[in-house]
């Protein structure tokens, strides 16, 4: 790998920063508390082609890679991650899927306003009783001749109510198990489509998350991606580079309480000198620096490896793992180095820490990404 970033992904990346500061910083405690949802926040991250950011110029992307959205997504969210959830989401797992295994038709009416974020997209994969068994798809998609007939429930859906497209996996045969799952392209306001509550989370809290139902769904048969059976393949390679956008939010949200505890270290004195000045501070602030280096290391490989063809299963895995954790313990550290004032809102690390659990969550948790690098190692 190469070390140094290229004049355009600094420019990116400095842009990225520049929106996080003005643009994010000002009302992110009021979007928390209340649990808003950023949609002019999200809408100028689209013009500013963000939203599509590796998607091609001919579909309306902005033809970036994917080292590049890994330092756009560190700087998004070193300050808000209910906005950077909504372009990891966007980019990784709605546009990337489409543009790989769309079809021409499909890619201009559906890629083209989620790349140039005219509209923002949503993936449909967990269930009630199926979220890391994606096997286990309790939607149907019922094989009608000209259409299937959507019936089910699918909950924890990122940008669940405010977006346009949704990418629904369903079983279409259950004797064929995971052979017989569809990726089905579903548009808010079919009928039968119905929206459930926002979910009242413990972070990201602006993040639109909801359940949505699906009664006797007619969903056109051109809307299906890819061949009879192809959902589950479809879902697993659209999670792999969805793993690299939740490690760099992972990345950000550590980074960012990091930041946020050293500041305060030199600020903040207690027996005639700063805190910053006591050995145990110092030994917290070493750990947590060489621990943020090595998960941006990681996040890093992975994205070079998908920006050269490579196989990046493993690494993006490991990134995702390691991210996440360093993200947890990162960010419990910052709200100790900040003591009473870590447990307030206005200091930002309380709302870090809160932000940072989802990312062992989510994409898979912790354990499902240590049985993917165990098979891949094991190999």
């Amino acid at each position: 790998m190469h070390f140094e970033f290229t004049e355009e992904q600094l420019m990116i990346r400095q842009a990225a920063r520049d929106f996080a500061q003005t643009e994010l910083k000002p009302g992110v405690i009021e979007r928390d508390e209340h649990q808003k949802f950023p949609a002019e926040q999200v809408k100028k991250l689209g013009e500013l082609g963000f939203l599509g950011m590796m998607v091609s110029p001919q579909y309306g992307g902005s033809g970036m890679d994917a080292i590049s959205y890994v330092l756009v997504m560190e700087e998004l969210s070193k300050i808000d991650a209910s906005v950077s959830v909504v372009v990891s989401v966007n980019n990784s797992l709605v546009c990337y899927g489409l543009e790989k295994y769309g079809t021409e038709e499909q890619k201009q009416k559906y890629l083209v306003p989620l790349a140039k974020g005219e509209k923002i997209g949503a993936f449909c994969l967990s269930e009630p009783e199926a979220g890391s068994d994606a096997t286990s798809q309790r939607t149907t998609a019922i094989d009608m001749g000209d259409h299937y007939l959507l019936n089910g429930t699918k909950n924890w859906i990122t940008n669940g109510n405010s977006a346009s497209t949704y990418l629904v996996m369903a079983q279409t045969d259950a004797t064929k198990k995971h052979h017989g799952i569809n990726a089905l392209i579903v548009e808010k306001g079919m009928e039968g489509f119905t929206i459930g509550p926002k979910e009242n989370k413990m972070g990201i809290r602006g993040s639109d998350t909801h359940s949505l139902m699906f009664t006797d769904v007619k969903v056109p048969k051109e809307n299906r991606i890819g061949e009879e059976g192809f959902g589950f393949k479809f879902a697993m390679s659209t999670l792999e580079g969805g793993r690299i956008g939740i490690a760099a939010q992972a990345l950000g949200i550590a980074s960012g309480a990091y930041e946020l505890a050293a500041k305060y270290a030199k600020e903040r004195k207690a027996f005639g000198k700063t805190i910053a000045d006591l050995q145990a501070i110092q030994f917290k602030l070493a750990d947590m620096a060489t621990e943020i280096e090595a998960a941006r290391l990681l996040c890093l490989k992975a994205a070079w490896l998908k920006d050269h063809g490579k196989s990046y299963t493993q690494a993006g895995s490991m990134a995702k793992l390691f991210a996440s954790e360093v993200a947890m313990r990162t960010t419990v550290e910052a709200v100790q180095i900040h003591g009473g004032y870590g447990f307030v809102k206005e200091y930002h690390v309380e709302r870090l820490m809160r932000d940072a659990k989802i990312t062992q969550i989510y994409e898979g948790t912790s354990e499902i990404q240590r049985i993917v690098i165990s098979r891949e190692i094991l190999k």
